[in-house]
């Protein structure tokens, strides 16, 4: 155990894994701190900055002992805390069941976020394990034209470049992302934008991630998420996004009420990752799956 540099006292254990896949190498890494009692947004921000991650994820148990045990969590990315964040959550969620062992099958807890309750149920059986969050409720706002007009300035996307069957708009299931479509795979796959002035644009626009996507068929998405507010250039597997996008999706009419959705990210970095987002018909929630794997020290 290491030594906390401003407060000189024990610094937690912070683990590494991998979201979205069964490969180390693969998916979107996060930090998860199993036990941050005692750190201050100083201390988290430090341990974000210092690990580079796009977020880690800080638990705090209240009743670990309950049949659902709660935990206050908090996300940071290496230079702002985000009110919400999937793939540290399922990180997380499958770190607390492989440490608690006896949390085998369907086992939950309960997380408690900046952006309300989200219960994680982990799965623990044939495979990696998998864990399933449920999101906050969601909902989906238009994006003014100007601003989409400025995201796609500093994409260096044009407006002909975009699938007018997908159109823009504000999604949130925890945090606000700015969907927008590609009409060409191509298009996705060239990603080199205007770094300062994307950022200024999301944080006038409160955003966490703007959503690039193309639809490769009914129920199959292609995905990446620009994230320069957490000062990453790009997220490698983003399960926020994955509940706003699901959300989105129903609101346009995309998708029936009832639908899973797949959605490939991180192919265009070399870290490929699969979520799983599932739609029900009568629950305005959505659920996000997806496996984790420890990254070796």
């Amino acid at each position: 155990m290491t030594t906390n540099d401003t407060a000189g006292s024990p610094a937690p254990e912070v683990l590494r894994y991998a979201a979205f896949t069964t490969d180390p190498a693969g998916g979107n890494p996060a930090g998860v701190v199993l036990d941050a009692a005692g750190l201050d947004d100083t201390a988290m921000l430090t341990i974000a900055a210092r690990l580079g991650y796009s977020e880690t994820a800080f638990l705090t148990a209240r009743d670990p002992g309950a049949a659902e045990p709660v935990y206050d969590v908090r996300y940071f990315a290496p230079k702002a805390e985000v009110p919400f964040c999937g793939h540290a959550t399922v990180a997380a969620a499958v770190a607390l069941a492989e440490r608690d062992g006896t949390r085998a099958g369907a086992g939950g807890y309960l997380f408690a976020t900046p952006a309300g309750e989200v219960p994680v149920a982990v799965d623990t059986g044939e495979g990696a394990p998998r864990a399933t969050l449920t999101s906050v409720v969601p909902h989906v706002e238009a994006a003014g034209a100007d601003d989409v007009a400025e995201a796609l300035a500093a994409l260096g996307w044009s407006a002909a470049e975009l699938d007018a069957a997908l159109p823009p708009r504000i999604a949130f299931a925890g945090a606000r992302h700015l969907v927008i479509a590609a009409a060409t795979r191509d298009r996705l796959a060239r990603l080199d934008y205007d770094f300062p002035r994307l950022e200024a644009l999301m944080r006038r626009l409160g955003l966490t991630t703007v959503q690039l996507v193309r639809r490769a068929s009914a129920d199959v998405f292609h995905v990446r998420d620009p994230f320069p507010v957490g000062g990453v250039v790009e997220d490698p597997a983003t399960g926020a996004a994955a509940a706003a996008f699901g959300a989105y999706a129903r609101e346009l009419g995309l998708v029936p009420a009832s639908a899973v959705l797949t959605l490939h990210q991180g192919e265009d970095m070399g870290r490929p990752g699969v979520l799983t987002v599932t739609l029900r018909e009568g629950d305005e929630r959505v659920r996000v799956s997806g496996t984790a794997v420890r990254i070796p020290a």
